[in-house]
């Protein structure tokens, strides 16, 4: 039987409302599949659980499809196994945190490699029951300092969580590229167009690990692509190609001092000392944990946070404060450089100073500069990949150029290797008796940021448009004189018909005015639209293209026809 309109809660808005921003924030709230109840913690309401039960319906199949067995574990978990992977430290104040009666320490669950290794370190005894992957669709909670963007950052989402747990790491390969497969598909299914790319794994460790990208002014993430070749990277890390610098041949002499009053800034001591910001080094002091670094680039580059952070084999840098640089360097931030530096400061530079010679720097002096400065001759460093890639810039895999841009984050897949395994004790005995940890992986898939993202790439100023795959709804019949028995009979007709063809239907008979509800039809993002009016009697009806914003007159014995074509050219978006 068809779905009624009026039959639902679907309680749309003709404004946007003033606290939304991007494009999904501000239709799902108008199409009515959402309300918030609190900064970052919204209620799905009818439409919006349609929608996300049919996309976990396509990640619950793709993960079955790869014999992956589905869990559901608790999201409150006892404290004490986070500390003992170091974690419930590490997470710091995303973790929501909370004590029961007797006073002992629960967390809200942001994830679950530690509840999932616990079942393995009690259950996987043996290489027998190896590999493994188990996988859950459950909420996860994470206190979003600046919860925004409507579904897209929030405190409580929807995640399929899986983990792979394998006796070495030709079996984590095998598992980690199963979950890509699959998850291109998902994406795929989902309508979604998306890039893979190499990212930064941040708190979950692991040797490596992988994004999928939706490209969207929404997004979070910055990434490099090449247009010419498949590279792609999180900017957290990214790599380019640079053009080579030609600089003035150092001569024998010591780097000179030289006076440079108020001037603290990379473009100051251009324009004072006519010096070129690329043969600058900008000296920046930063605090991985409680240990100081100085962090070298190139006076017209970034420094990567991340990059730096990865470094430092910490979770986070934090930039040191005017007193701590003081203390430490006896100078101000603008003045600071690798010449001569405190003794016992760990000193890493970006790859791009390497084999430079006769440059600018500060010279741990308030108001005094260095030219004439030659690394490895002057100061020592280790060299590392620190600075952020820009746009324009070379592709490291071929002769393109990268094009830096904004994107939403839908899923993330990790080689864990053992950092859990180990911490938590998580072993099996191998063929030869030999007691060994896990080799696990993990991997994630956020449902409401599909649902998101869709609106984001595919949405108008009309409203919603969404692949059919996730559409709450494949079809909406529209009789414009809904109590007129042949128009009645009509629309029963047409709503058979298409549900014998497999489609979902949503009649819209309401006591309203049509162009009411051509609106919701099309604010609400059905796919295909009949408009069920006073063509009949000629033998037609209306068959709209929700995406294309195109009405058709069709003959009504064709017109399921023309519903199928325009479903089956949705799907292919």
């Amino acid at each position: 039987m068809p779905t009624h309109f009026q039959d639902l809660f679907i309680p749309t808005l003709r404004e946007d409302p003033a606290e939304a921003e991007t494009r999904s924030h501000k239709l799902l709230l108008r199409a009515g599949y959402m309300r918030q109840l609190a900064s970052g913690i919204y209620s799905i309401l009818p439409l919006g659980q349609r929608a996300l039960l049919r996309i976990i319906a396509i990640v619950r199949e793709e993960m079955n499809a790869i014999g992956a067995q589905e869990f559901l574990l608790p999201a409150i978990h006892p404290a004490d196994l986070w500390r003992e992977t170091g974690r419930f430290d590490d997470m710091g104040e995303i973790m929501f945190r909370l004590k029961d009666r007797n006073r002992r320490d629960l967390v809200l669950g942001p994830t679950h490699e530690e509840v999932f290794t616990a079942i393995a370190r009690d259950e996987l005894r043996s290489y027998k029951q190896l590999p493994q992957i188990w996988y859950q669709i459950q909420n996860k909670f994470r206190d979003e300092a600046r919860p925004k963007s409507g579904l897209l950052r929030v405190r409580q989402f929807t995640m399929k969580d899986s983990y792979t747990f394998d006796v070495d790491t030709i079996g984590l390969d095998a598992a980690y590229d199963k979950h890509d497969a699959a998850y291109r598909r998902i994406f795929s299914r989902c309508g979604l167009q998306f890039v893979g790319v190499e990212a930064h794994s941040g708190a979950m460790g692991g040797s490596s690990s992988q994004e999928f990208m939706v490209r969207s002014n929404a997004g979070e993430d910055d990434i490099a692509a090449c247009p010419g070749c498949d590279y792609a990277a999180n900017l957290e890390k990214a790599t380019s190609r640079l053009d080579p610098v030609t600089d003035p041949a150092a001569g024998d002499d010591a780097p000179a001092e030289v006076h440079t009053p108020g001037q603290k800034t990379i473009a100051e001591i251009e324009v004072f000392l006519k010096w070129p910001a690329l043969r600058q080094i900008k000296s920046l002091i930063y605090m991985a944990g409680d240990k100081p670094v100085m962090a070298l680039v190139r006076g017209d580059h970034a420094l990567s946070e991340t990059k730096l952070a990865t470094v430092m084999n910490v979770t986070e840098v934090r930039p040191a404060r005017e007193d701590e640089i003081r203390e430490l360097m006896g100078a101000a931030a603008g003045s600071l450089g690798p010449v001569h530096p405190p003794e016992g400061l760990t000193v890493v530079a970006d790859e791009a100073l390497k084999d430079r010679s006769n440059m600018a720097c500060g010279a741990n002096k308030d108001d005094y500069h260095l030219t004439g400065v030659t690394p490895a001759r002057d100061f020592t460093a280790t060299w590392f990949d620190l600075r952020t890639v820009n746009s324009g810039e070379g592709c490291p895999r071929c002769a393109g150029t990268l094009e830096v841009y904004r994107a939403i984050e839908i899923g993330h897949i990790f080689k864990l290797g053992t950092k859990y395994s180990e911490s938590l004790g998580a072993t099996f005995l191998d063929a030869n008796g030999k007691a060994r940890p896990l080799v696990m992986g993990s991997y994630g898939i956020g449902m409401e940021r599909i649902l998101a993202s869709a609106v984001e790439l595919y949405g108008d100023d009309a409203g919603i448009v969404l692949p059919p795959a996730i559409a709450p709804f494949d079809v909406i019949l529209v009789p414009v004189k809904a109590k007129e028995e042949e128009t009645r009979s009509a629309t029963e007709r047409f709503a058979g018909e298409l549900e014998a063809a497999g489609f979902t239907v949503l009649v819209d008979d309401r006591n309203e005015r049509p162009g009411v509800r051509f609106k919701d039809a099309e604010l609400i993002g059905v796919p295909a639209r009949i408009t069920i009016g006073r063509g009949l009697a000629g033998g037609v009806v209306e068959v709209m293209d929700r995406r294309r914003r195109e009405t058709i007159e069709t003959p009504v014995a064709e017109a399921v026809a023309r519903v199928q074509e325009i479903l089956a050219r949705a799907g292919g978006v």
